[in-house]
């Protein structure tokens, strides 16, 4: 069992009493440096340091502490900043033992904090965190006059948070940052993020982002909603037009924690709209072609889900065995029976599949498909208004034909084959 306590920058005498009566009589006490040097010594106490990097050195550290700590079930106390479940080592350790095994013993966060000291109410505020990952998670959410309290890594973060602000348009957007919330070194910086100080703050900081209305607004990735516009998106001229892209997130519908596998992601525009509408949720975007390969992976990035977009490089149905199970398929590129059907029998129940085709050949595919699993078919046609002369007319774009399905209990399901779709 592991006691996780978390603590402030300020005094060990702040804490109520029985969180320091924790930490006082804990035989192991494992901690950052910092917080460390915060804590009265104590007879007896083993005291180790937090790893770093800390997943890979965290599973030999408890297995070395815990002897000293296993004959006392009270033995072995972690200290947090703050909420411990807040972006924090309690949700780590929970990860990796199970929540049977630890017990979380909150202290004030540092985003309450920074709200307190912002006045802004928690449903008004989103929490991003970039400690860990890049500074490009904040893109996602740079919406008109949203509220954002940005968790650093370091005292660079607030800089490096103004040039992207800047980067995206934004740079009438104003940034607090705080440092050492709660503590007696407590101190903050504000200004627009097109005149921010690069100076280095100090390294225990968040920045909090009132961000713009103007430019928020024209930014071509605004927002969760699927169908960006093609420009949001680098891309060879190869890529899911918006509106046939919306379709298709709109049967896939994307949730919290769900994974897609787009395979044939060319551009990698239906992945990135399936991240974009969920936090959590998951890609593994497969792609054959290298150099569409890489610039799916900048997209993610420069559109702010690159942790949640995995990139494989290969052929489809070559790769299919060594990706997680998925939620739901998209196929846009590469479609055949065989991957169609390796695709299927990968779904769990309640999965969803969506694929387009643009040939006759590969629309056969699709009415083989409708006849073993059923679904729907649609033909999608879409015309732009266009100049012609002094006038405008309309041009079409290619008609795609796109069949969607939920995977039901299997009722006499039976396999197709490239061969089948010759049938009249």
């Amino acid at each position: 069992m592991i006691d996780v306590v978390g603590v402030g920058d300020g005094d060990f005498r702040d804490l109520p009493t029985a969180m320091r009566t924790l930490i006082s009589q804990a035989r192991v006490l494992i901690g950052s440096r910092r917080q460390l040097e915060r804590i009265p010594q104590m007879p007896q106490q083993v005291r180790r340091l937090l790893p770093s990097p800390l997943h890979p050195g965290l599973t030999d550290l408890l297995h070395g502490v815990g002897a000293a700590a296993e004959s006392d079930d009270d033995g072995l106390v972690m200290l947090a900043s703050g909420d411990p479940l807040l972006s924090g080592i309690g949700s780590t350790l929970i990860g990796m033992l199970g929540a049977a095994k630890v017990r979380i013993h909150p202290w004030i966060s540092s985003e309450a904090l920074a709200r307190a000291r912002m006045c802004w109410p928690a449903e008004s505020t989103l929490v991003v965190s970039a400690v860990g990952r890049s500074i490009d998670a904040v893109r996602r959410h740079l919406t008109p006059e949203a509220r954002l309290i940005v968790l650093c890594p370091d005292g660079s973060a607030p800089a490096a948070l103004a040039r992207l602000l800047v980067e995206e348009g934004c740079g009438r957007s104003r940034i607090t940052a705080w440092w050492h919330l709660g503590g007696p070194a407590e101190g903050s910086r504000s200004a627009e993020a097109r005149v921010w100080n690069e100076a280095r703050t100090p390294d225990l900081v968040l920045a909090c982002v009132e961000v713009e209305s103007t430019g928020a607004l024209a930014r071509p990735s605004l927002g969760a909603a699927p169908g960006r516009d093609e420009s949001a998106f680098e891309h060879d001229g190869q890529l899911t037009k918006r509106d046939v892209r919306a379709s298709a997130l709109a049967h896939l519908r994307p949730t919290p924690g769900a994974h897609l596998w787009d395979l044939g992601a060319g551009t990698g525009s239906i992945g990135i709209d399936w991240a974009l509408a969920e936090s959590r949720a998951r890609v593994s975007a497969v792609e054959v072609r290298p150099e569409r390969a890489e610039r799916i992976a900048r997209n993610a990035a420069r559109l702010g889900v690159g942790a949640s977009v995995k990139v494989v490089h290969g052929d489809a149905a070559a790769h299919l065995h060594e990706l997680d199970a998925p939620d739901a398929v998209f196929i846009g590129g590469g479609l055949s029976g065989e991957l169609l059907d390796t695709a299927w029998e990968r779904l769990p129940i309640g999965g969803r599949c969506v694929a387009h085709a643009v040939t006759m050949e590969s629309e056969a595919i699709l009415v083989a498909a409708l006849r073993a699993h059923g679904g729907a078919l649609t033909r999608l046609s879409v015309e732009q208004a266009e100049p012609l002369g002094r006038y405008l007319a309309w041009t079409p774009l290619r008609p795609i034909v796109q069949w969607s399905a939920v995977k039901a209990m299997p009722v006499g399901a039976r396999r197709i084959t490239d061969a089948e779709t010759d049938r009249p």
